[in-house]
């Protein structure tokens, strides 16, 4: 476990925030900078810049000594942190915050031989100094393995997220918002395991998958035929997806107390789900979820719709 405040820092203006008692969390994975960078850069950032998202999971985010993609994209007005053990060209994961950084700290996910090659399967917390009634909160990214037959990794790997934000949290009475790329379909184990549907290792927890709480069992597919930058081009020469059907595999968690959700999650949408200009933005679709705080006898509580 890394417990360094800082692990790979970028520097940021004072952060404004959305408001008092709603946030707005992002993930999306960047996909580096494959394809026609300059021109997905352009639609990344002006949908980024259009959702206003308070918090935001990234995934292969690239940072080195010379450049910041996270910077680039979403400008100076979020706390950044990056995490380590990044591939040579300098993928990785990074979170932001429209609202100050505090304490951080990862954890290696490599739980068997077979995660070594990939130098980035990290869990990586950070407490947020969000306003009330919100915060303090802690957003945290986790990252498993991506191989189709690796979910016995995958399991093990949520196990370990689990067992590490428990830790982070240390027993204090704060929300814990948890997203990421996770590889795996809402039915598998490791998604079962974090949704409370089954225990792993003698392990139990629960958090709430925005999406479900919206949509109930909308397929939402995040990593798509749908969208040619998975079939074709850079992905198939360089990944070899040809033949995929469609999964959702990009999450956003809301941990759950003892009586359900410590957060309302008020809506969750699949974003950057469309080309402009006949750009693409990524090979991944994004998700994002609204969450909100206060009254709960004031607060909405929708139905699940069945939609895309």
């Amino acid at each position: 476990m890394n417990g360094d405040d800082r692990l790979m820092p970028s520097t940021r203006t004072p952060p404004v925030g959305r408001g008092t008692g709603t946030v707005r969390v992002v993930t999306i994975n960047l996909w580096g900078r494959h394809g026609s960078w300059a021109d997905r850069q352009a639609v990344l950032a002006d949908g980024l810049r259009e959702l206003e998202p308070d918090l935001v999971a990234l995934q292969e985010s690239i940072k080195t000594a010379d450049f910041d993609q996270v910077v680039e994209l979403l400008g100076d007005q979020f706390d950044v942190i990056h995490g380590t053990g990044r591939e040579a060209d300098g993928v990785g994961a990074s979170i932001a915050s429209r609202w100050p950084i505090g304490p951080v700290q990862e954890a290696d996910l490599h739980v068997t031989p077979r995660t070594e090659d990939f130098p980035w399967c990290k869990v990586l917390a950070a407490e947020i100094d969000a306003p009330q009634p919100l915060g303090p909160l802690v957003f945290v990214h986790h990252k498993p393995v991506w191989q189709a037959g690796r979910e016995l990794e995958r399991e093990l790997q949520a196990v370990a997220s689990a067992r590490f934000v428990e830790g982070f949290v240390g027993g204090r009475d704060v929300h814990v918002l948890v997203a990421g790329d996770f590889d795996a379909t809402p039915d598998s184990g490791s998604l079962r395991f974090w949704t409370g549907r089954q225990s792993l290792d003698g392990v139990s927890v629960r958090y709430d998958d925005a999406w479900e709480t919206i949509h109930g069992t909308a397929p939402g597919h995040t990593f798509t035929p749908e969208n040619p930058m998975v079939t074709s081009g850079d992905s198939v020469r360089e990944f070899g997806w040809p033949y995929e059907r469609g999964r959702r595999i990009d999450y956003v968690l809301v941990r759950c107390g003892d009586h359900g959700p410590t957060l309302d999650v008020t809506e969750c949408a699949r974003i950057l789900d469309e080309p402009v200009g006949g750009v693409w933005p990524s090979d991944h679709f994004g998700v994002m979820a609204d969450f909100a705080a206060g009254d709960p006898q004031s607060l909405t509580h929708p139905v699940p719709r069945e939609t895309q």
